[in-house]
């Protein structure tokens, strides 16, 4: 499917032409046709030779029906730009290709109408004014076709342009990121609320949940139409008509947007640029009361200029707008800015930032993500991606980080690493990015809950202290050479034992249950702790604690002034 709007200038044959082509009347309402004035939309959709199908928005070319003009091409992006030979390009020919440049149009083809009209010179003459209108423009090269619709000259011509300029088409994005915005809203007994407009950046299925912003209210799809069919899912670069649950027809108008829940950043203050038009007789301030349209919608808007205090006419500069309702928007969307006092198109830009954070006298926005992440230094994937539509892979964790801001961070985690020394520094007491860090520094370990540097890995089985106890092992020296938390560290880690303020060897402790269950092999009706002192070669200072730490673990049991043996005696051999 693909989709072309008109534009030109009030009654230049518009409406007759899609009529021609397609067969079908844009113009709905009794008053358009009485009158042969188009007041609002309206669409008609024909096949071509190749098959592809061809949706026409057909917008009113009046001055006094611009916002519904606006309204028609905010979500296309190829016309059908017309002028009558009979009186050549006119100022809504102008002003109309203004806001189709502005919107981003890449292309469309020229037609001229009515040269039933209009003679040979006169059709000439307009032939020459419309060359030269369109130069420098997305129209300066785009076929030129003249017609009569009323008996069907030049239409098939049409449409053979019509089918090389589609087939040239690249196919609709489906980024699964749908959006509608709405241009019509009715009701049909018996089914309900019915909005159109044109889906994009991902498709729509029965039965899924949509929210209606700047409603905030939230629906359900009941039924799918395109071109009159029923459909199970609509594709994106479709023209399409939904039938939704939870809101009325009359809740819902033009201009609002349907989405997916939690895919959308919703915003109400975004950074812009704004291309002020050539023929403008003053320079842009914010100073005015000024309207902006995105997709189908007219939003009123505050206007703040960015670094000077004006935009002249035909220059750009940067803006930051603000809305009084939230919008879902994305970085690249196109808008038109008029000035509802002077009743008269400003200009029109696009979008740079939907969540701006530096304040308004500092603010350079543009589309890059880099700035977006420099700005913040640490920002979620998920919320990169409502910000600006791109998925970045994370630098770590969840997180994508600014790189200078995560070389700090790994500096600093080595600098806390290295203050700590052997004993390290509580992992716990680190924030959740400085934790995420440490899977970045090579250099630092963690080690029993603790982040120390990776040369203090083993220390303490290796430590002098250790290498001491296991050479005196049933009487060890006392902790004179080393830190407490160095020796807490040990006991935590099992390398050294306390007991009764005696620190052990792990080594002594099996060597010790050895020996105990050695001397009731020999007494089996128990040993006293003269009996282990004198086996073990050292003093009663140090074979009691060895003996308490026994009981108390099942190896050996106290009854009495003897040890017998516990559940937990190793056994020896013969």
């Amino acid at each position: 499917m693909h989709i072309v709007a008109t534009a030109g200038h009030v009654d230049h044959g518009k409406s007759t032409l899609v009529k021609s082509l397609t067969g079908s009347d844009p113009d709905r309402f009794i008053e358009e046709q009485i009158r042969g004035l188009t007041i609002d939309l309206g669409f008609a959709s024909t096949t071509l030779s190749s098959g592809d199908v061809l949706s026409i928005i057909d917008v009113p070319g009046h001055v006094r029906f611009l916002k519904n003009m606006l309204a028609g091409v905010g979500s296309v992006q190829t016309c059908l730009f017309i002028v009558a030979a009979t009186e050549g390009w006119k100022p809504q020919s102008e002003e109309h290709l203004r806001i189709l440049e502005l919107l981003g149009f890449k292309s469309g083809i020229i037609v001229v109408t009515k040269i039933d009209q209009a003679d040979d010179e006169l059709t000439e003459l307009s032939l020459l004014e419309i060359k030269e209108k369109v130069q420098n423009t997305f129209l300066e090269n785009a076929p030129l076709v003249k017609t009569n619709a009323l008996d069907g000259t030049g239409i098939d011509t049409l449409l053979e342009e019509l089918s090389k300029l589609v087939s040239k088409e690249h196919e609709p994005e489906d980024h699964e990121r749908p959006r509608l915005w709405v241009d019509r809203s009715f009701s049909i007994k018996g089914t309900g609320t019915v909005v159109t407009g044109t889906l994009s950046g991902g498709s729509f299925e029965i039965d899924d949940d949509l929210e209606v912003w700047p409603l905030g209210e939230k629906v359900r799809i009941r039924g799918l139409q395109s071109h009159h069919l029923d459909e199970e899912k609509i594709q994106p670069g479709s023209r399409c008509a939904v039938n939704i649950t939870g809101l009325s027809s009359t809740d819902i108008s033009r201009g609002n947007v349907l989405i997916k829940p939690k895919q959308w950043h919703l915003t109400k203050m975004l950074d812009a640029s704004l291309k002020v038009l050539d023929d403008l007789d003053h320079h842009v301030s914010r100073r005015g009361s000024f309207v902006a349209y995105f997709g189908s919608g007219e939003y009123p808007i505050r206007l703040r200029i960015l670094g000077p205090n004006s935009i002249k006419p035909g220059s750009t500069g940067l803006v930051r707008l603000f809305t009084s309702k939230p919008l879902p928007l994305l970085p690249g969307d196109r808008f038109i800015l008029r000035e509802s006092g002077r009743e008269e198109t400003i200009g029109g830009g696009e979008v740079l930032d939907v969540d701006p954070i530096i304040k308004a006298s500092k603010a350079k926005p543009d589309r890059s993500i880099t700035r977006v992440i420099k700005e913040r230094g640490w920002i979620d994937v998920g919320e990169l991606k409502l910000l600006t539509g791109e998925t970045i892979e994370p630098s770590v964790g969840n997180w994508v980080v600014n790189p200078e801001i995560l070389q700090t961070a790994i500096e600093e985690i080595k600098k806390l690493a290295e203050s700590a020394g052997s004993s390290g520094i509580e992992l716990s007491i680190l924030d959740e990015k400085q934790r995420l860090t440490v899977s970045l520094v090579e250099e630092v370990i963690i080690d029993s809950g603790k982040l120390k540097l990776a040369k203090y890995k083993d220390l303490t089985s290796n430590h002098p202290f250790v290498e001491k106890l296991e050479i005196s092992l049933f009487a060890p020296p006392d902790p004179l050479d080393i830190s407490r938390s160095e020796l807490r560290e040990m006991i935590h880690k099992g390398v050294v034992i306390e007991k009764d303020g005696i620190f052990f060897s792990s080594t002594a402790i099996e060597k010790a249950a050895l020996l105990a269950a050695k001397l009731l092999q020999s007494t089996p009706q128990g040993f006293t702790v003269s009996q282990f002192r004198e086996a073990a070669g050292n003093t009663r200072k140090h074979a009691l604690p060895l003996l308490n730490y026994l009981d108390e673990n099942g190896i050996t049991r106290r009854r009495e002034n003897v040890r017998i043996a516990g559940p937990r005696l190793p056994k020896v051999e013969n």
